[in-house]
């Protein structure tokens, strides 16, 4: 802070001071006014510390006219020193020479061996004993001087700070400022001094006060301050002596400088400005030529568009499209920022668009052309090169649901064959009257089935060629697909190869950065390499200029090509525009991904295709089969449909390679009401048959032993019936089975030819085989269980009206059930065949049948023994042992034997009747023996005992005189009880 006195250091008070107040002592000399003096400058001449050199330096206080050097009030280091940066110097020295200069590694000197801490080793062992001994002196005897300043310091700074905390604290405040009043106030009280009667000797004398009190104040801070100037005026008087030094070597760089300028100046003049004009004239003329050459690439560009318009006129999209993309190419890379073609890019853009919706509508009318046309007498593929064209423009755009379109197309073509041929086929049949029937679905119920069936061969043939125009359209469509796969292919494979080659001139970029040091070497020191730069510039602008005038002179190429192709219309040269369009245009065209989806789309469009067609015959089918009339048909001609039906869906599937589910569900939906129907009429038949069968042995036409035959022969088929002739067979009375025969009942003949037909529908129709198996095991249970009911349950007395059920009726039963159980397994097997593995289950049917068959053969002979059996026990009940014999009850058992016998004798084999007469013959000797041990008559030779041998001897004669019973041992020891 500057002071207007000029105090001493310690305060003293003053003797000629009125009213006792301390003065400071003054100069004997007479008074005068204090100036303003500047303050010395920092740097003085020389370091003595004289008056002189003080005085006559600029001060950096006064302000002066014209700015020197010396007017500077930052040195260097700190105009160097910015605390914003990371690194010092970036900021300064790239300002200047670039961005380079501070990072550039300096290049070591050839001169100067390369110096490491190695070097100094024998200078630092030497040294290592003396610095120890050094640095234990230093610790145990410190520096007298260095304890005096410190010791010095400290009461020096004790005793300043004594001093200040005189002061009042409200002085060394930050904001300290006497134009606030509460602050002046608090300085300055003048409430002292504003009395009401005006000025006193006391407030005179407070006031001097108060201004010796300020001026002490005033000396204690500037004592202070002093105190702190002389503790580092050496650092001053050395600061001033540096600046000194560096403005008179500034002095000396700066007329450095201004001779190396006037230096370079001439040199410029006399070797710079000459080369430098030969340069500019070089490039001078290298910007003409590339003037010229964009103005005749502007020129080329500027008639795109009526090319353009051109080729359009004549449909050839694919040079459109490669046109646009190789000026709008040329519009970003050679002609950008032009300003006249600032609107030429978006028209462009909006003509492309235009094209898209030409290709599309284009393609979807050529889709509707190829395929509501005759569909007989014409080519397959209309218009092959068209198709090509607009396939590769529709891929070039990445409209990649162009198939979509044709799909649909597809859709309406399949419905309109539909209706044409309906329409051609009612034309020609006078019993339908179009205007009254006006829907189509009613005009084919009308039809009779030959008719109708026409009508669907028809519809078949017509979609198997409509199948194969979409196949040869479609192999058309993805030929050029895998065309353009493959050049992509091919494409990325030479650019794979071009990056390994580009690998290898990377690899030797580090000698093209040895010899770019190199010329900066030179260039150091001071070697001239403007000849070298002037040719690599030459070269770069040559090789500019050609790649410009090639780009026009392949636009305008390109252009009149690609016109002159087209109206030519050849095969050959657009098979080369297309190559060559791939090749330019691959950035745009779709990736292998994409491309291999279109190829997969390529191959469902056309089971989407196969799929169409099978469900417009459905469509007939349906149509036809809505009254029922397909239910109603017979076996022949639902076999018809079905081989008609089978063999379209063959042909179908050979030309899509995909199996159709559609037209074969449909055809099984029919067979299955046609399998019902088939199976009620049969079983009601059979029902009725059953309802009205007395159980009387029936004759066996020829026609049905012919059947039998021809089932032995292996062959389950149902021959067609022959006519009568005269010399036809008269019927037999037994059904000759594999040498057997069997007595059967007309029901059972018929039963044979019914499940004969069952097998020959399976074999017509495959697929119904299983249906066909659960209707006729059902058949097979029906006919068991309703014989059951009618002969063992005696319902045929109340359904037929018999009498009685007969043992004849019984055995006749049971040959029929047998003869059925025959055939099961020949039935299974020939089924058996006809499945899938996966379906062999449902083959226990017939196990399960056989079983319930041979039950009821078992149950029918348990009858026949229980005749006999309730026989015995009434006629054996009344039975006596007394002459004469054969007594009356042996006569009437042998008489109803002989007439069991007689009944079932030439019904049942040979083996069964004598098995069955086993059985009786035990039941007869179990009543006997019962009756016998009942009369106390025992084997003890007595007279009953001979009475009851001779009728046991002539019942044994009497069984053994039926035929087949000869050989039978009755065993008739065994009505004995065993003596105990």
């Amino acid at each position: 802070m500057a002071s207007s006195h000029s105090s001493s250091p310690v305060p003293r008070p003053g003797s000629g001071g009125r009213d006792g107040i301390y003065r400071k002592d003054r100069d004997p000399s007479p008074p005068r006014c204090r100036t303003i003096r500047s303050l010395p400058d920092v740097c003085p001449k020389e370091p003595t510390g004289e008056v002189r050199g003080l005085c006559n330096g600029p001060s950096v206080v006064a302000e002066h006219d014209r700015w020197t050097v010396l007017s500077s009030k930052v040195n260097l280091p700190a105009a160097l020193n910015d605390p914003r940066l990371a690194k010092r110097e970036s900021d300064f020295f790239t300002k200047t020479w670039g961005l380079d200069f501070a990072e550039t590694e300096v290049m070591p000197s050839f001169y100067l061996p390369n110096i490491t801490r190695e070097d100094f080793g024998p200078y630092l062992q030497e040294m290592a004993q003396r610095e120890r001994i050094h640095e234990r002196c230093k610790t145990i005897c410190p520096n007298k001087d260095d304890v005096d300043a410190v010791s010095s310091i400290t009461t020096n700074h004790d005793k300043s700070r004594a001093e200040l905390e005189q002061v009042p604290k409200i002085f060394m405040k930050p904001d300290f400022a006497l134009d606030d009043p509460a602050t002046f106030n608090n300085v300055l009280p003048w409430s002292h001094f504003n009395s009401a009667g005006g000025k006193s000797s006391r407030d005179v004398a407070s006031s001097k006060l108060l201004q010796e009190k300020l001026s002490h104040y005033l000396d204690v801070v500037e004592v202070s301050i002093a105190r702190q100037i002389s503790l580092r005026s050496e650092a001053f008087f050395h600061a001033m002596s540096s600046q000194h030094e560096l403005q008179d070597r500034l002095q000396e760089t700066q007329q450095a400088v201004a001779v190396l300028r006037g230096r370079t100046a001439a040199m410029d003049r006399v070797m710079c400005q000459g080369p430098l004009q030969a340069l500019r004239k070089a490039m001078t003329r290298n910007n003409c030529v590339k003037l010229h050459n964009k103005l005749k690439l502007m020129a080329a560009v500027h008639q795109t568009q009526p090319t353009v318009q051109l080729l359009l006129s004549t449909s050839e999209f694919v040079g459109a499209l490669e046109l646009i993309a190789t000026t709008k190419e040329v519009l970003q890379q050679e002609l950008q920022g032009i300003h006249s073609f600032r609107h030429l890019g978006s028209q462009l853009c909006e003509l492309e668009k235009l094209i898209d919706k030409m290709m599309v509508e284009d393609f979807s009318m050529y889709s509707r052309s190829d395929l509501s046309r005759s569909l007989k007498d014409e080519p397959q593929v209309l218009e092959k090169e068209r198709l090509e064209s607009l396939v590769f423009g529709l891929l070039r755009q990445r409209k990649l649901d162009f198939l979509d379109i044709y799909s649909d197309e597809m859709i309406l073509a399949a419905k309109a064959i539909v209706t044409q041929c309906v329409t051609d086929s009612v034309v020609h049949i006078e019993e339908i009257d179009t205007e009254v029937v006006i829907k189509q679905a009613d005009q084919m119920r009308l039809m009779t089935f030959p008719q109708w069936f026409e009508l669907l061969k028809n519809v078949f043939e017509c979609f198997l060629l409509f199948l194969q125009r979409i196949k040869a359209t479609l192999n058309i469509i993805r030929n050029v697909v895998v065309e353009v796969l493959n050049s992509n292919q091919k494409n990325r494979l030479l650019e794979q190869a071009s990056s390994g080659a580009s690998g290898q001139e990377t690899s030797q970029s580090p000698s093209v950065l040895q010899g770019e040091a190199e010329l900066a070497y030179l260039t150091h020191e001071g070697l001239f390499i403007s000849d070298a730069l002037n040719e690599a510039q030459q070269q770069a602008a040559l090789a500019a200029q050609d790649q410009s005038s090639t780009v026009g002179s392949r636009i305008q190429q390109g252009r009149l090509e690609t016109a002159g192709s087209d109206l030519t219309s050849g095969t050959s040269e657009m098979s080369a525009s297309r190559e060559q369009s791939i090749m330019s245009g691959e950035n745009m065209m779709p990736t292998e991904l994409e491309l291999n989806r279109v190829v997969n789309n390529v191959q469902e469009l056309l089971y989407t295709a196969s799929d169409v067609s099978h469900d417009r015959c459905v469509k007939v089918l349906t149509a036809r089969a809505k009254d029922g009339s397909l239910e109603r048909l017979s076996s022949a001609e639902f076999v018809c449909l079905s081989q008609a039906v089978e063999g379209f869906v063959r042909d179908t599937e050979e030309l899509s390679g995909r199996r159709s589910v559609s037209l074969r569900g449909a055809l099984q939906s029919q067979a299955n009401r046609f399998v019902h129907r088939f199976h009620e009429e049969r079983k009601t038949k059979l029902s009725l048959l059953l309802d009205n069968e007395r159980w009387k042995q029936a004759e066996v036409p020829a026609e049905f032993q012919d059947l039998v035959n021809s089932i032995a022969d292996g062959k389950i088929t149902l021959p067609e019936r022959k006519t009568t002739g005269p010399d036809e067979k008269k019927p037999a009375e037994f059904l000759l089975v594999n040498g057997q025969k069997y007595a059967v009942v007309g029901t059972v003949l018929l039963l044979i030819r019914i499940f004969l037909e069952y097998c020959q529908c399976v074999n017509d129709i495959p697929s119904i085989a299983t249906d066909m198996l659960t209707r006729l095991s059902d058949l097979l249970k029906h006919f068991n269980s309703r014989s059951c009911q009618l002969v063992l349950g005696a319902g045929a007395l109340q359904v037929v009206g018999l009498k009685t059920i007969t043992t004849k009726n019984l055995a006749l039963a049971s040959r029929c059930l047998q003869l059925v159980v025959h055939y099961i397994p020949i039935i299974r097997a020939h089924f058996e065949t006809k499945l899938q593995p996966k379906q062999f289950s449902v083959l226990r049917h017939f196990d399960h049948i056989t079983k319930d068959y041979n039950d009821h053969i078992a149950e029918i002979s348990a009858k026949l023994v229980a005749i006999m059996d309730s026989l015995f026990e009434k006629v054996l009940s009344k039975y006596e042992v007394k002459a004469p014999m054969p007594s009356a009850c042996f006569r009437n058992v042998c008489k109803q034997m002989a007439k069991m016998h007689e009944a079932i004798y030439e019904l049942l084999p040979e083996e069964q009747t004598q098995m069955l007469f086993l059985r009786i013959n035990a039941s007869f000797k179990m009543h006997l023996k019962r009756q016998l041990a009942r009369l106390g008559v025992i084997n003890d030779g007595g007279p009953q005992h001979g009475l009851v041998v001779v009728d046991v001897a002539f019942y044994t004669e009497n069984i053994q005189a039926l035929k087949s019973l000869e050989r039978l041992d009755l065993n008739m020891a065994e009505i004995w009880e065993q003596k105990r």
